[in-house]
């Protein structure tokens, strides 16, 4: 049986070094660059959130462009805008006025469970309280059925509006005058106005939960989703697992001071114009420090074929259908996981253009992380002086190391692949053992 005729197996493990230099990729609430501690030494660490982000923009961004295997494909777009977005296209469409179209969109979407923020602020008023991952024609949907329904929703969108202010907590000074009016008190002191507020037509909540249901959005069925806000609203169990990824070495962080020039100084200063100059005329325009790292980071990930297939079953498409959509969602995933990076100080830093210096790609019948590889920090003082030398090599050989000594101890790992794209490392793999693994030149090929 040759290998491409051969059953999958169920899980498909990435395992990939990088080397970065001067980048500041993810940051804690204070600025600084995040760390662990991780076999008695610091490390730095880019989270997994940042890492799934990356991949999902990067997949979605190609997909839309019509480039690669999810070419043309339904993909998702996580956000709080989806009452703005729906009030966009019933404005840009469907002719509504800009402020009905938004009053509408937004009673509807709350009427059906979401909650949005206070609607005295208005920067928050008008977006749900939790970001929700939909189909990215969410919008678009939820609008056309507003739309074709807008005489018995414009009656409802009224009623239920009046009942919401009729019930709204009043002021401090206004609460004797509505309790002479009559008005009863809930118990925890809001006014309630005796109403109710009129439910959702139950055509157009069935018509907004299949909006907002994964249906057959690629990325949501790779990477999953929670909703708790809309108890019937479909979760969706992600088929990918991402690790943070760490630094193998010690971690190593530079505050970098910096200076800015002000451009309308300078140029009075080359013109001699100092007769104009302000008072406060020496120095920088502006000067401040900022955090950057330099390591080789090991990053891991997972993907479990067969979740990714019953998420796909699931939304509707049938066994065949999800079967060919999970190969290229494979495909793009194992892409993605390969080109994408953070865009944090992407200008300034230029770290999107890193490329890995190895890529390890194996299937298994279980997930397989080799992060115990690094759980000893490389030295990298030279091999004269009892360290590994560089970080980068030197992670190359341990990691196939810890493979090979794994894989003969673990039957199920098969069809391992290797890929790098620096010429160093390509060197380095001629005099190591990869008998058990094939080396491929592209990232198609570390998939079968």
């Amino acid at each position: 049986m040759t290998e491409n005729s051969a059953p999958r197996a169920p899980f498909l493990s990435l395992h990939l070094l990088e080397t970065l230099a001067a980048v500041l990729p993810v940051r804690d609430e204070n600025g600084s660059p995040k760390t662990i501690v991780y076999g008695g030494a610091e490390r730095h660490m880019i989270t997994s959130q940042a890492r799934r982000r990356a991949e999902r923009v990067h997949a979605r961004h190609r997909a839309n462009a019509g480039v690669g295997p999810l070419a043309g494909r339904t993909t998702g777009l996580r956000t709080r805008e989806w009452a703005l977005l729906t009030a966009r296209e019933l404005e840009t469409t469907h002719g509504w006025d800009e402020d009905e179209a938004l009053g509408t969109a937004r009673a509807v979407l709350e009427a059906t469970g979401l909650k949005f923020g206070d609607a005295a602020k208005r920067t928050v008023a008008n977006l749900t309280k939790v970001l929700l991952f939909a189909p990215a024609d969410t919008g678009e949907r939820i609008a056309a059925h507003i739309a074709a329904h807008a005489e018995p929703l414009r009656a409802w969108r009224d009623a239920y509006l009046a009942a919401q202010a009729a019930s709204a907590k009043p002021k401090r000074g206004a609460r004797k005058a509505a309790g002479d009016a009559g008005d009863t008190e809930g118990p925890d002191g809001e006014a309630t106005g005796g109403k109710d507020l009129p439910p959702l037509p139950k055509e157009s909540r069935a018509a907004v939960l299949t909006a907002l249901a994964p249906r057959d959005a690629i990325d949501i069925a790779l990477y999953g989703r929670f909703l708790a806000e809309i108890a019937d609203s479909p979760n969706v169990d992600g088929a990918v697992q991402s690790a943070h990824a760490f630094t193998i070495q010690e971690a190593e962080q530079v505050d970098d001071f910096y200076a800015a020039a002000d451009d309308a100084k300078l140029e009075r200063k080359k013109n001699a114009l100092d007769f104009l100059d302000a008072a406060d005329d020496a120095g920088a325009g502006m000067t401040g420090y900022q955090s950057l790292i330099s390591g080789t980071f090991y990053r891991h990930a997972v993907l479990d074929r067969r979740q990714l297939r019953t998420n796909l079953q699931a939304a509707g498409m049938t066994e065949a259908e999800a079967a060919e959509a999970a190969l290229a969602a494979e495909q793009e995933f194992v892409t993605a996981f390969v080109e994408a990076f953070p865009e944090a100080k992407k200008n300034s830093t230029a770290s999107t253009g890193s490329l890995p210096a190895l890529v390890l790609a194996f299937e298994g019948e279980r997930p397989y992380n080799y992060a115990a590889a690094f759980q000893k920090p490389v030295d990298e003082n030279p091999q004269d002086k009892g360290g590994e030398g560089p970080a980068g090599p030197a992670g190359v050989a341990r990691l196939l190391r810890h493979h090979a000594f794994v894989g003969e101890r673990r039957p199920d790992i098969r069809t391992a692949r290797l890929l790098t794209y620096d010429p160093q490392i390509d060197v380095l793999l001629d005099g190591l053992d990869t008998a058990t693994a094939a080396r491929v030149t592209t990232i198609e090929g570390l998939t079968p």
